[in-house]
């Protein structure tokens, strides 16, 4: 009984490891048909909205090439999006650390059931670890504790990240993270206060 027990032990690993040697095939989806799916997802898009469903031609890319777009179409991806970004203008990058607390631990605003002044956060706790006293963080996004110090508190640096909050996709083609600035979803001083958030020494990220 024991022999027959070894035996089929073995041959269900054997089989497992047989299933998982087979090479995976993506399945083929016409873009059409999954473009028309989503159309039928969202029939009454409320005034303002309907940018929120058609995809540009960055997310028509990624979303073709599964988030792993060719040499030459990344490179395209890049390009296009670093152009769009907007710098302040008197090249200050850093805001206010205490405000961009704030906007880093909120998730309001930006929904359907949103009011049109309710406040808009950046949610980025909900992808990121930025502090040691937070509990509760996603971990979609690396850890963002002692960004600025581990980067030296160098200004080039968080000219770097207010890029990235302000448009991801210009650091990493087809990145998950949010195009905020792009979107104007969140304004240049809540981007600022943010990068002052991850850079100021004062700040919790920091200490």
């Amino acid at each position: 009984m024991k022999r027959i027990i070894i035996l089929i032990s073995a041959l269900t690993l054997l089989g497992g490891a047989a299933f998982a040697q087979q090479p995976t095939v993506k399945p083929k989806v016409d873009p059409a048909l999954v473009e028309a799916y989503v159309k039928k997802t969202w029939p009454k898009v409320p005034d303002g909205w309907q940018s929120r469903v058609d995809q540009d031609e960055t997310q028509r890319i990624c979303s073709l090439t599964h988030n792993d777009p060719p040499k030459d179409q990344y490179e395209q991806i890049l390009a296009r999006e670093k152009a769009s970004i907007i710098f302040p203008a008197d090249g200050n990058v850093m805001g206010d650390w205490k405000r961009g607390f704030t906007v880093a631990n909120r998730g309001t605003g930006g929904q359907f059931t949103d009011k049109p002044d309710t406040y808009r956060g950046g949610n980025c706790y909900a992808c990121h670890q930025m502090a040691k006293e937070e509990v509760s963080y996603g971990t979609l996004g690396p850890s963002l504790l002692n960004y600025g110090k581990i980067r030296k508190f160098d200004p080039a640096e968080a000219r770097a990240a207010f890029a990235k909050i302000y448009n991801a996709q210009s650091v990493l083609p087809c990145s998950q993270m949010p195009r905020f600035g792009f979107h104007k979803f969140l304004s240049e001083e809540q981007i600022k206060d943010v990068v002052a958030y991850l850079f100021s020494p004062d700040s919790p990220v920091n200490k």
